[in-house]
């Protein structure tokens, strides 16, 4: 009787399989990446804006079909009752007192939420967007065309919308994530009023208007990708970036929402008071504006600016004394 048939030959028990990565374990792009990429994005959009509306005829023929320059004087203030607001808005928001006392809001509410580089570096976004915005001022030729409804004055981009835009998203630098969200749509908000008061007033066309927010966000996008570097790329909760993305997008309609109600309750009143170009502009500009500031501020929505997070202590697992 042979005992060896009663085992198979040739054959070997399979050893462990090695595990497979699950779909959501595989690495994301990091945040900084994804934040510098967003600034050379916005860098692009306002190098294109810059390209089409200052340099070629169409740009600068539809910058002056949608302000067109007043008949007597050849400004481009508005022919509307809106004017004195408009520049009664754009005096207050001018006022050095009125801007350093919103930029020491941003160091003190950096320092009480243990963000004080975040708000140094807030303040210095507002300072870089308002002297690079100077110096595209003074380096951008505008050349003269032979366009009735323009004019060889550059003022690309506005400084007063980038500096609106640079000092909102500076205040995101600072806030934890749920002041975000409930800044981030009034913050869009008087943004677009402040550029609506520039195209009003005349100071600035749709174009400067347009491409002020650009340049703020670009800015931004910069100033939150050095942070995070410097951070470690950690969201609030010291994990890595990720969650709340559900909430998050709650948040970005948010803007779309308060746009549609204020094409439907604000709109109807500057539809009787200003052109129908005029009209354009602000509607073009405020949409923009909600757009940028909630895909950048969604960017970043569970991010803590705040310095690298100490290293934790692990547990003692030793016995305890009882008594």
């Amino acid at each position: 009787m042979s005992i060896g048939s009663s085992y198979p030959v040739g054959r070997s028990t399979p050893g462990p399989q090695p595990a497979r990565p699950l779909p959501h374990a595989r690495a994301a792009v990091p945040l900084g990446l994804r934040l510098l990429a967003a600034s050379l994005c916005g860098l692009l959009a306002l190098t294109l804006t810059a390209a089409v509306f200052v340099r070629t005829y169409p740009g600068q023929w539809w910058d002056g079909a949608l302000l067109p320059r007043a008949a007597r004087g050849g400004g481009y203030e508005q022919q509307t009752v809106l004017v004195g607001p408009a520049k009664g808005v754009l005096a207050a928001f001018g006022s050095p007192t009125l801007l350093a006392a919103l930029l020491g809001a941003v160091l003190v509410v950096g320092a009480l939420r243990r963000r004080l580089a975040a708000g140094v570096v807030g303040v210095g976004l507002v300072v870089c967007a308002v002297v690079v915005a100077g110096v595209v001022k003074s380096a951008l030729p505008r050349p003269d065309l032979q366009i009735e409804s323009s004019t060889t004055h550059n003022s690309f981009p506005s400084g007063h919308v980038a500096a609106a835009t640079a000092l909102l998203l500076a205040f995101m630098l600072v806030l934890p994530g749920w002041a975000r969200r409930w800044l981030v749509v009034p913050g869009a908000a008087g943004v677009a009023v402040v550029a609506s008061a520039t195209m009003i007033a005349g100071w600035h066309r749709f174009s400067d208007a347009l491409g002020g927010v650009l340049l703020g966000v670009a800015l931004f996008c910069l100033a939150a990708a050095a942070l995070v570097a410097w951070r470690g790329g950690q969201g609030a909760d010291g994990r890595p970036e990720g969650g709340g993305r559900w909430r998050g997008l709650a948040v970005v309609t948010a803007g779309p929402v308060a746009l549609v109600w204020a094409l439907v309750v604000v709109v109807p009143g500057l539809v009787a008071a200003v052109q129908r170009g005029a009209l354009v502009a602000i509607v073009g500009v405020g949409a923009v504006t909600m757009v940028l500031v909630g895909a950048v501020v969604f960017l970043v929505r569970t991010t803590d600016f705040a310095g690298p997070p100490p290293a934790r202590s692990r547990p003692s697992t030793g016995s305890q004394k009882i008594s």
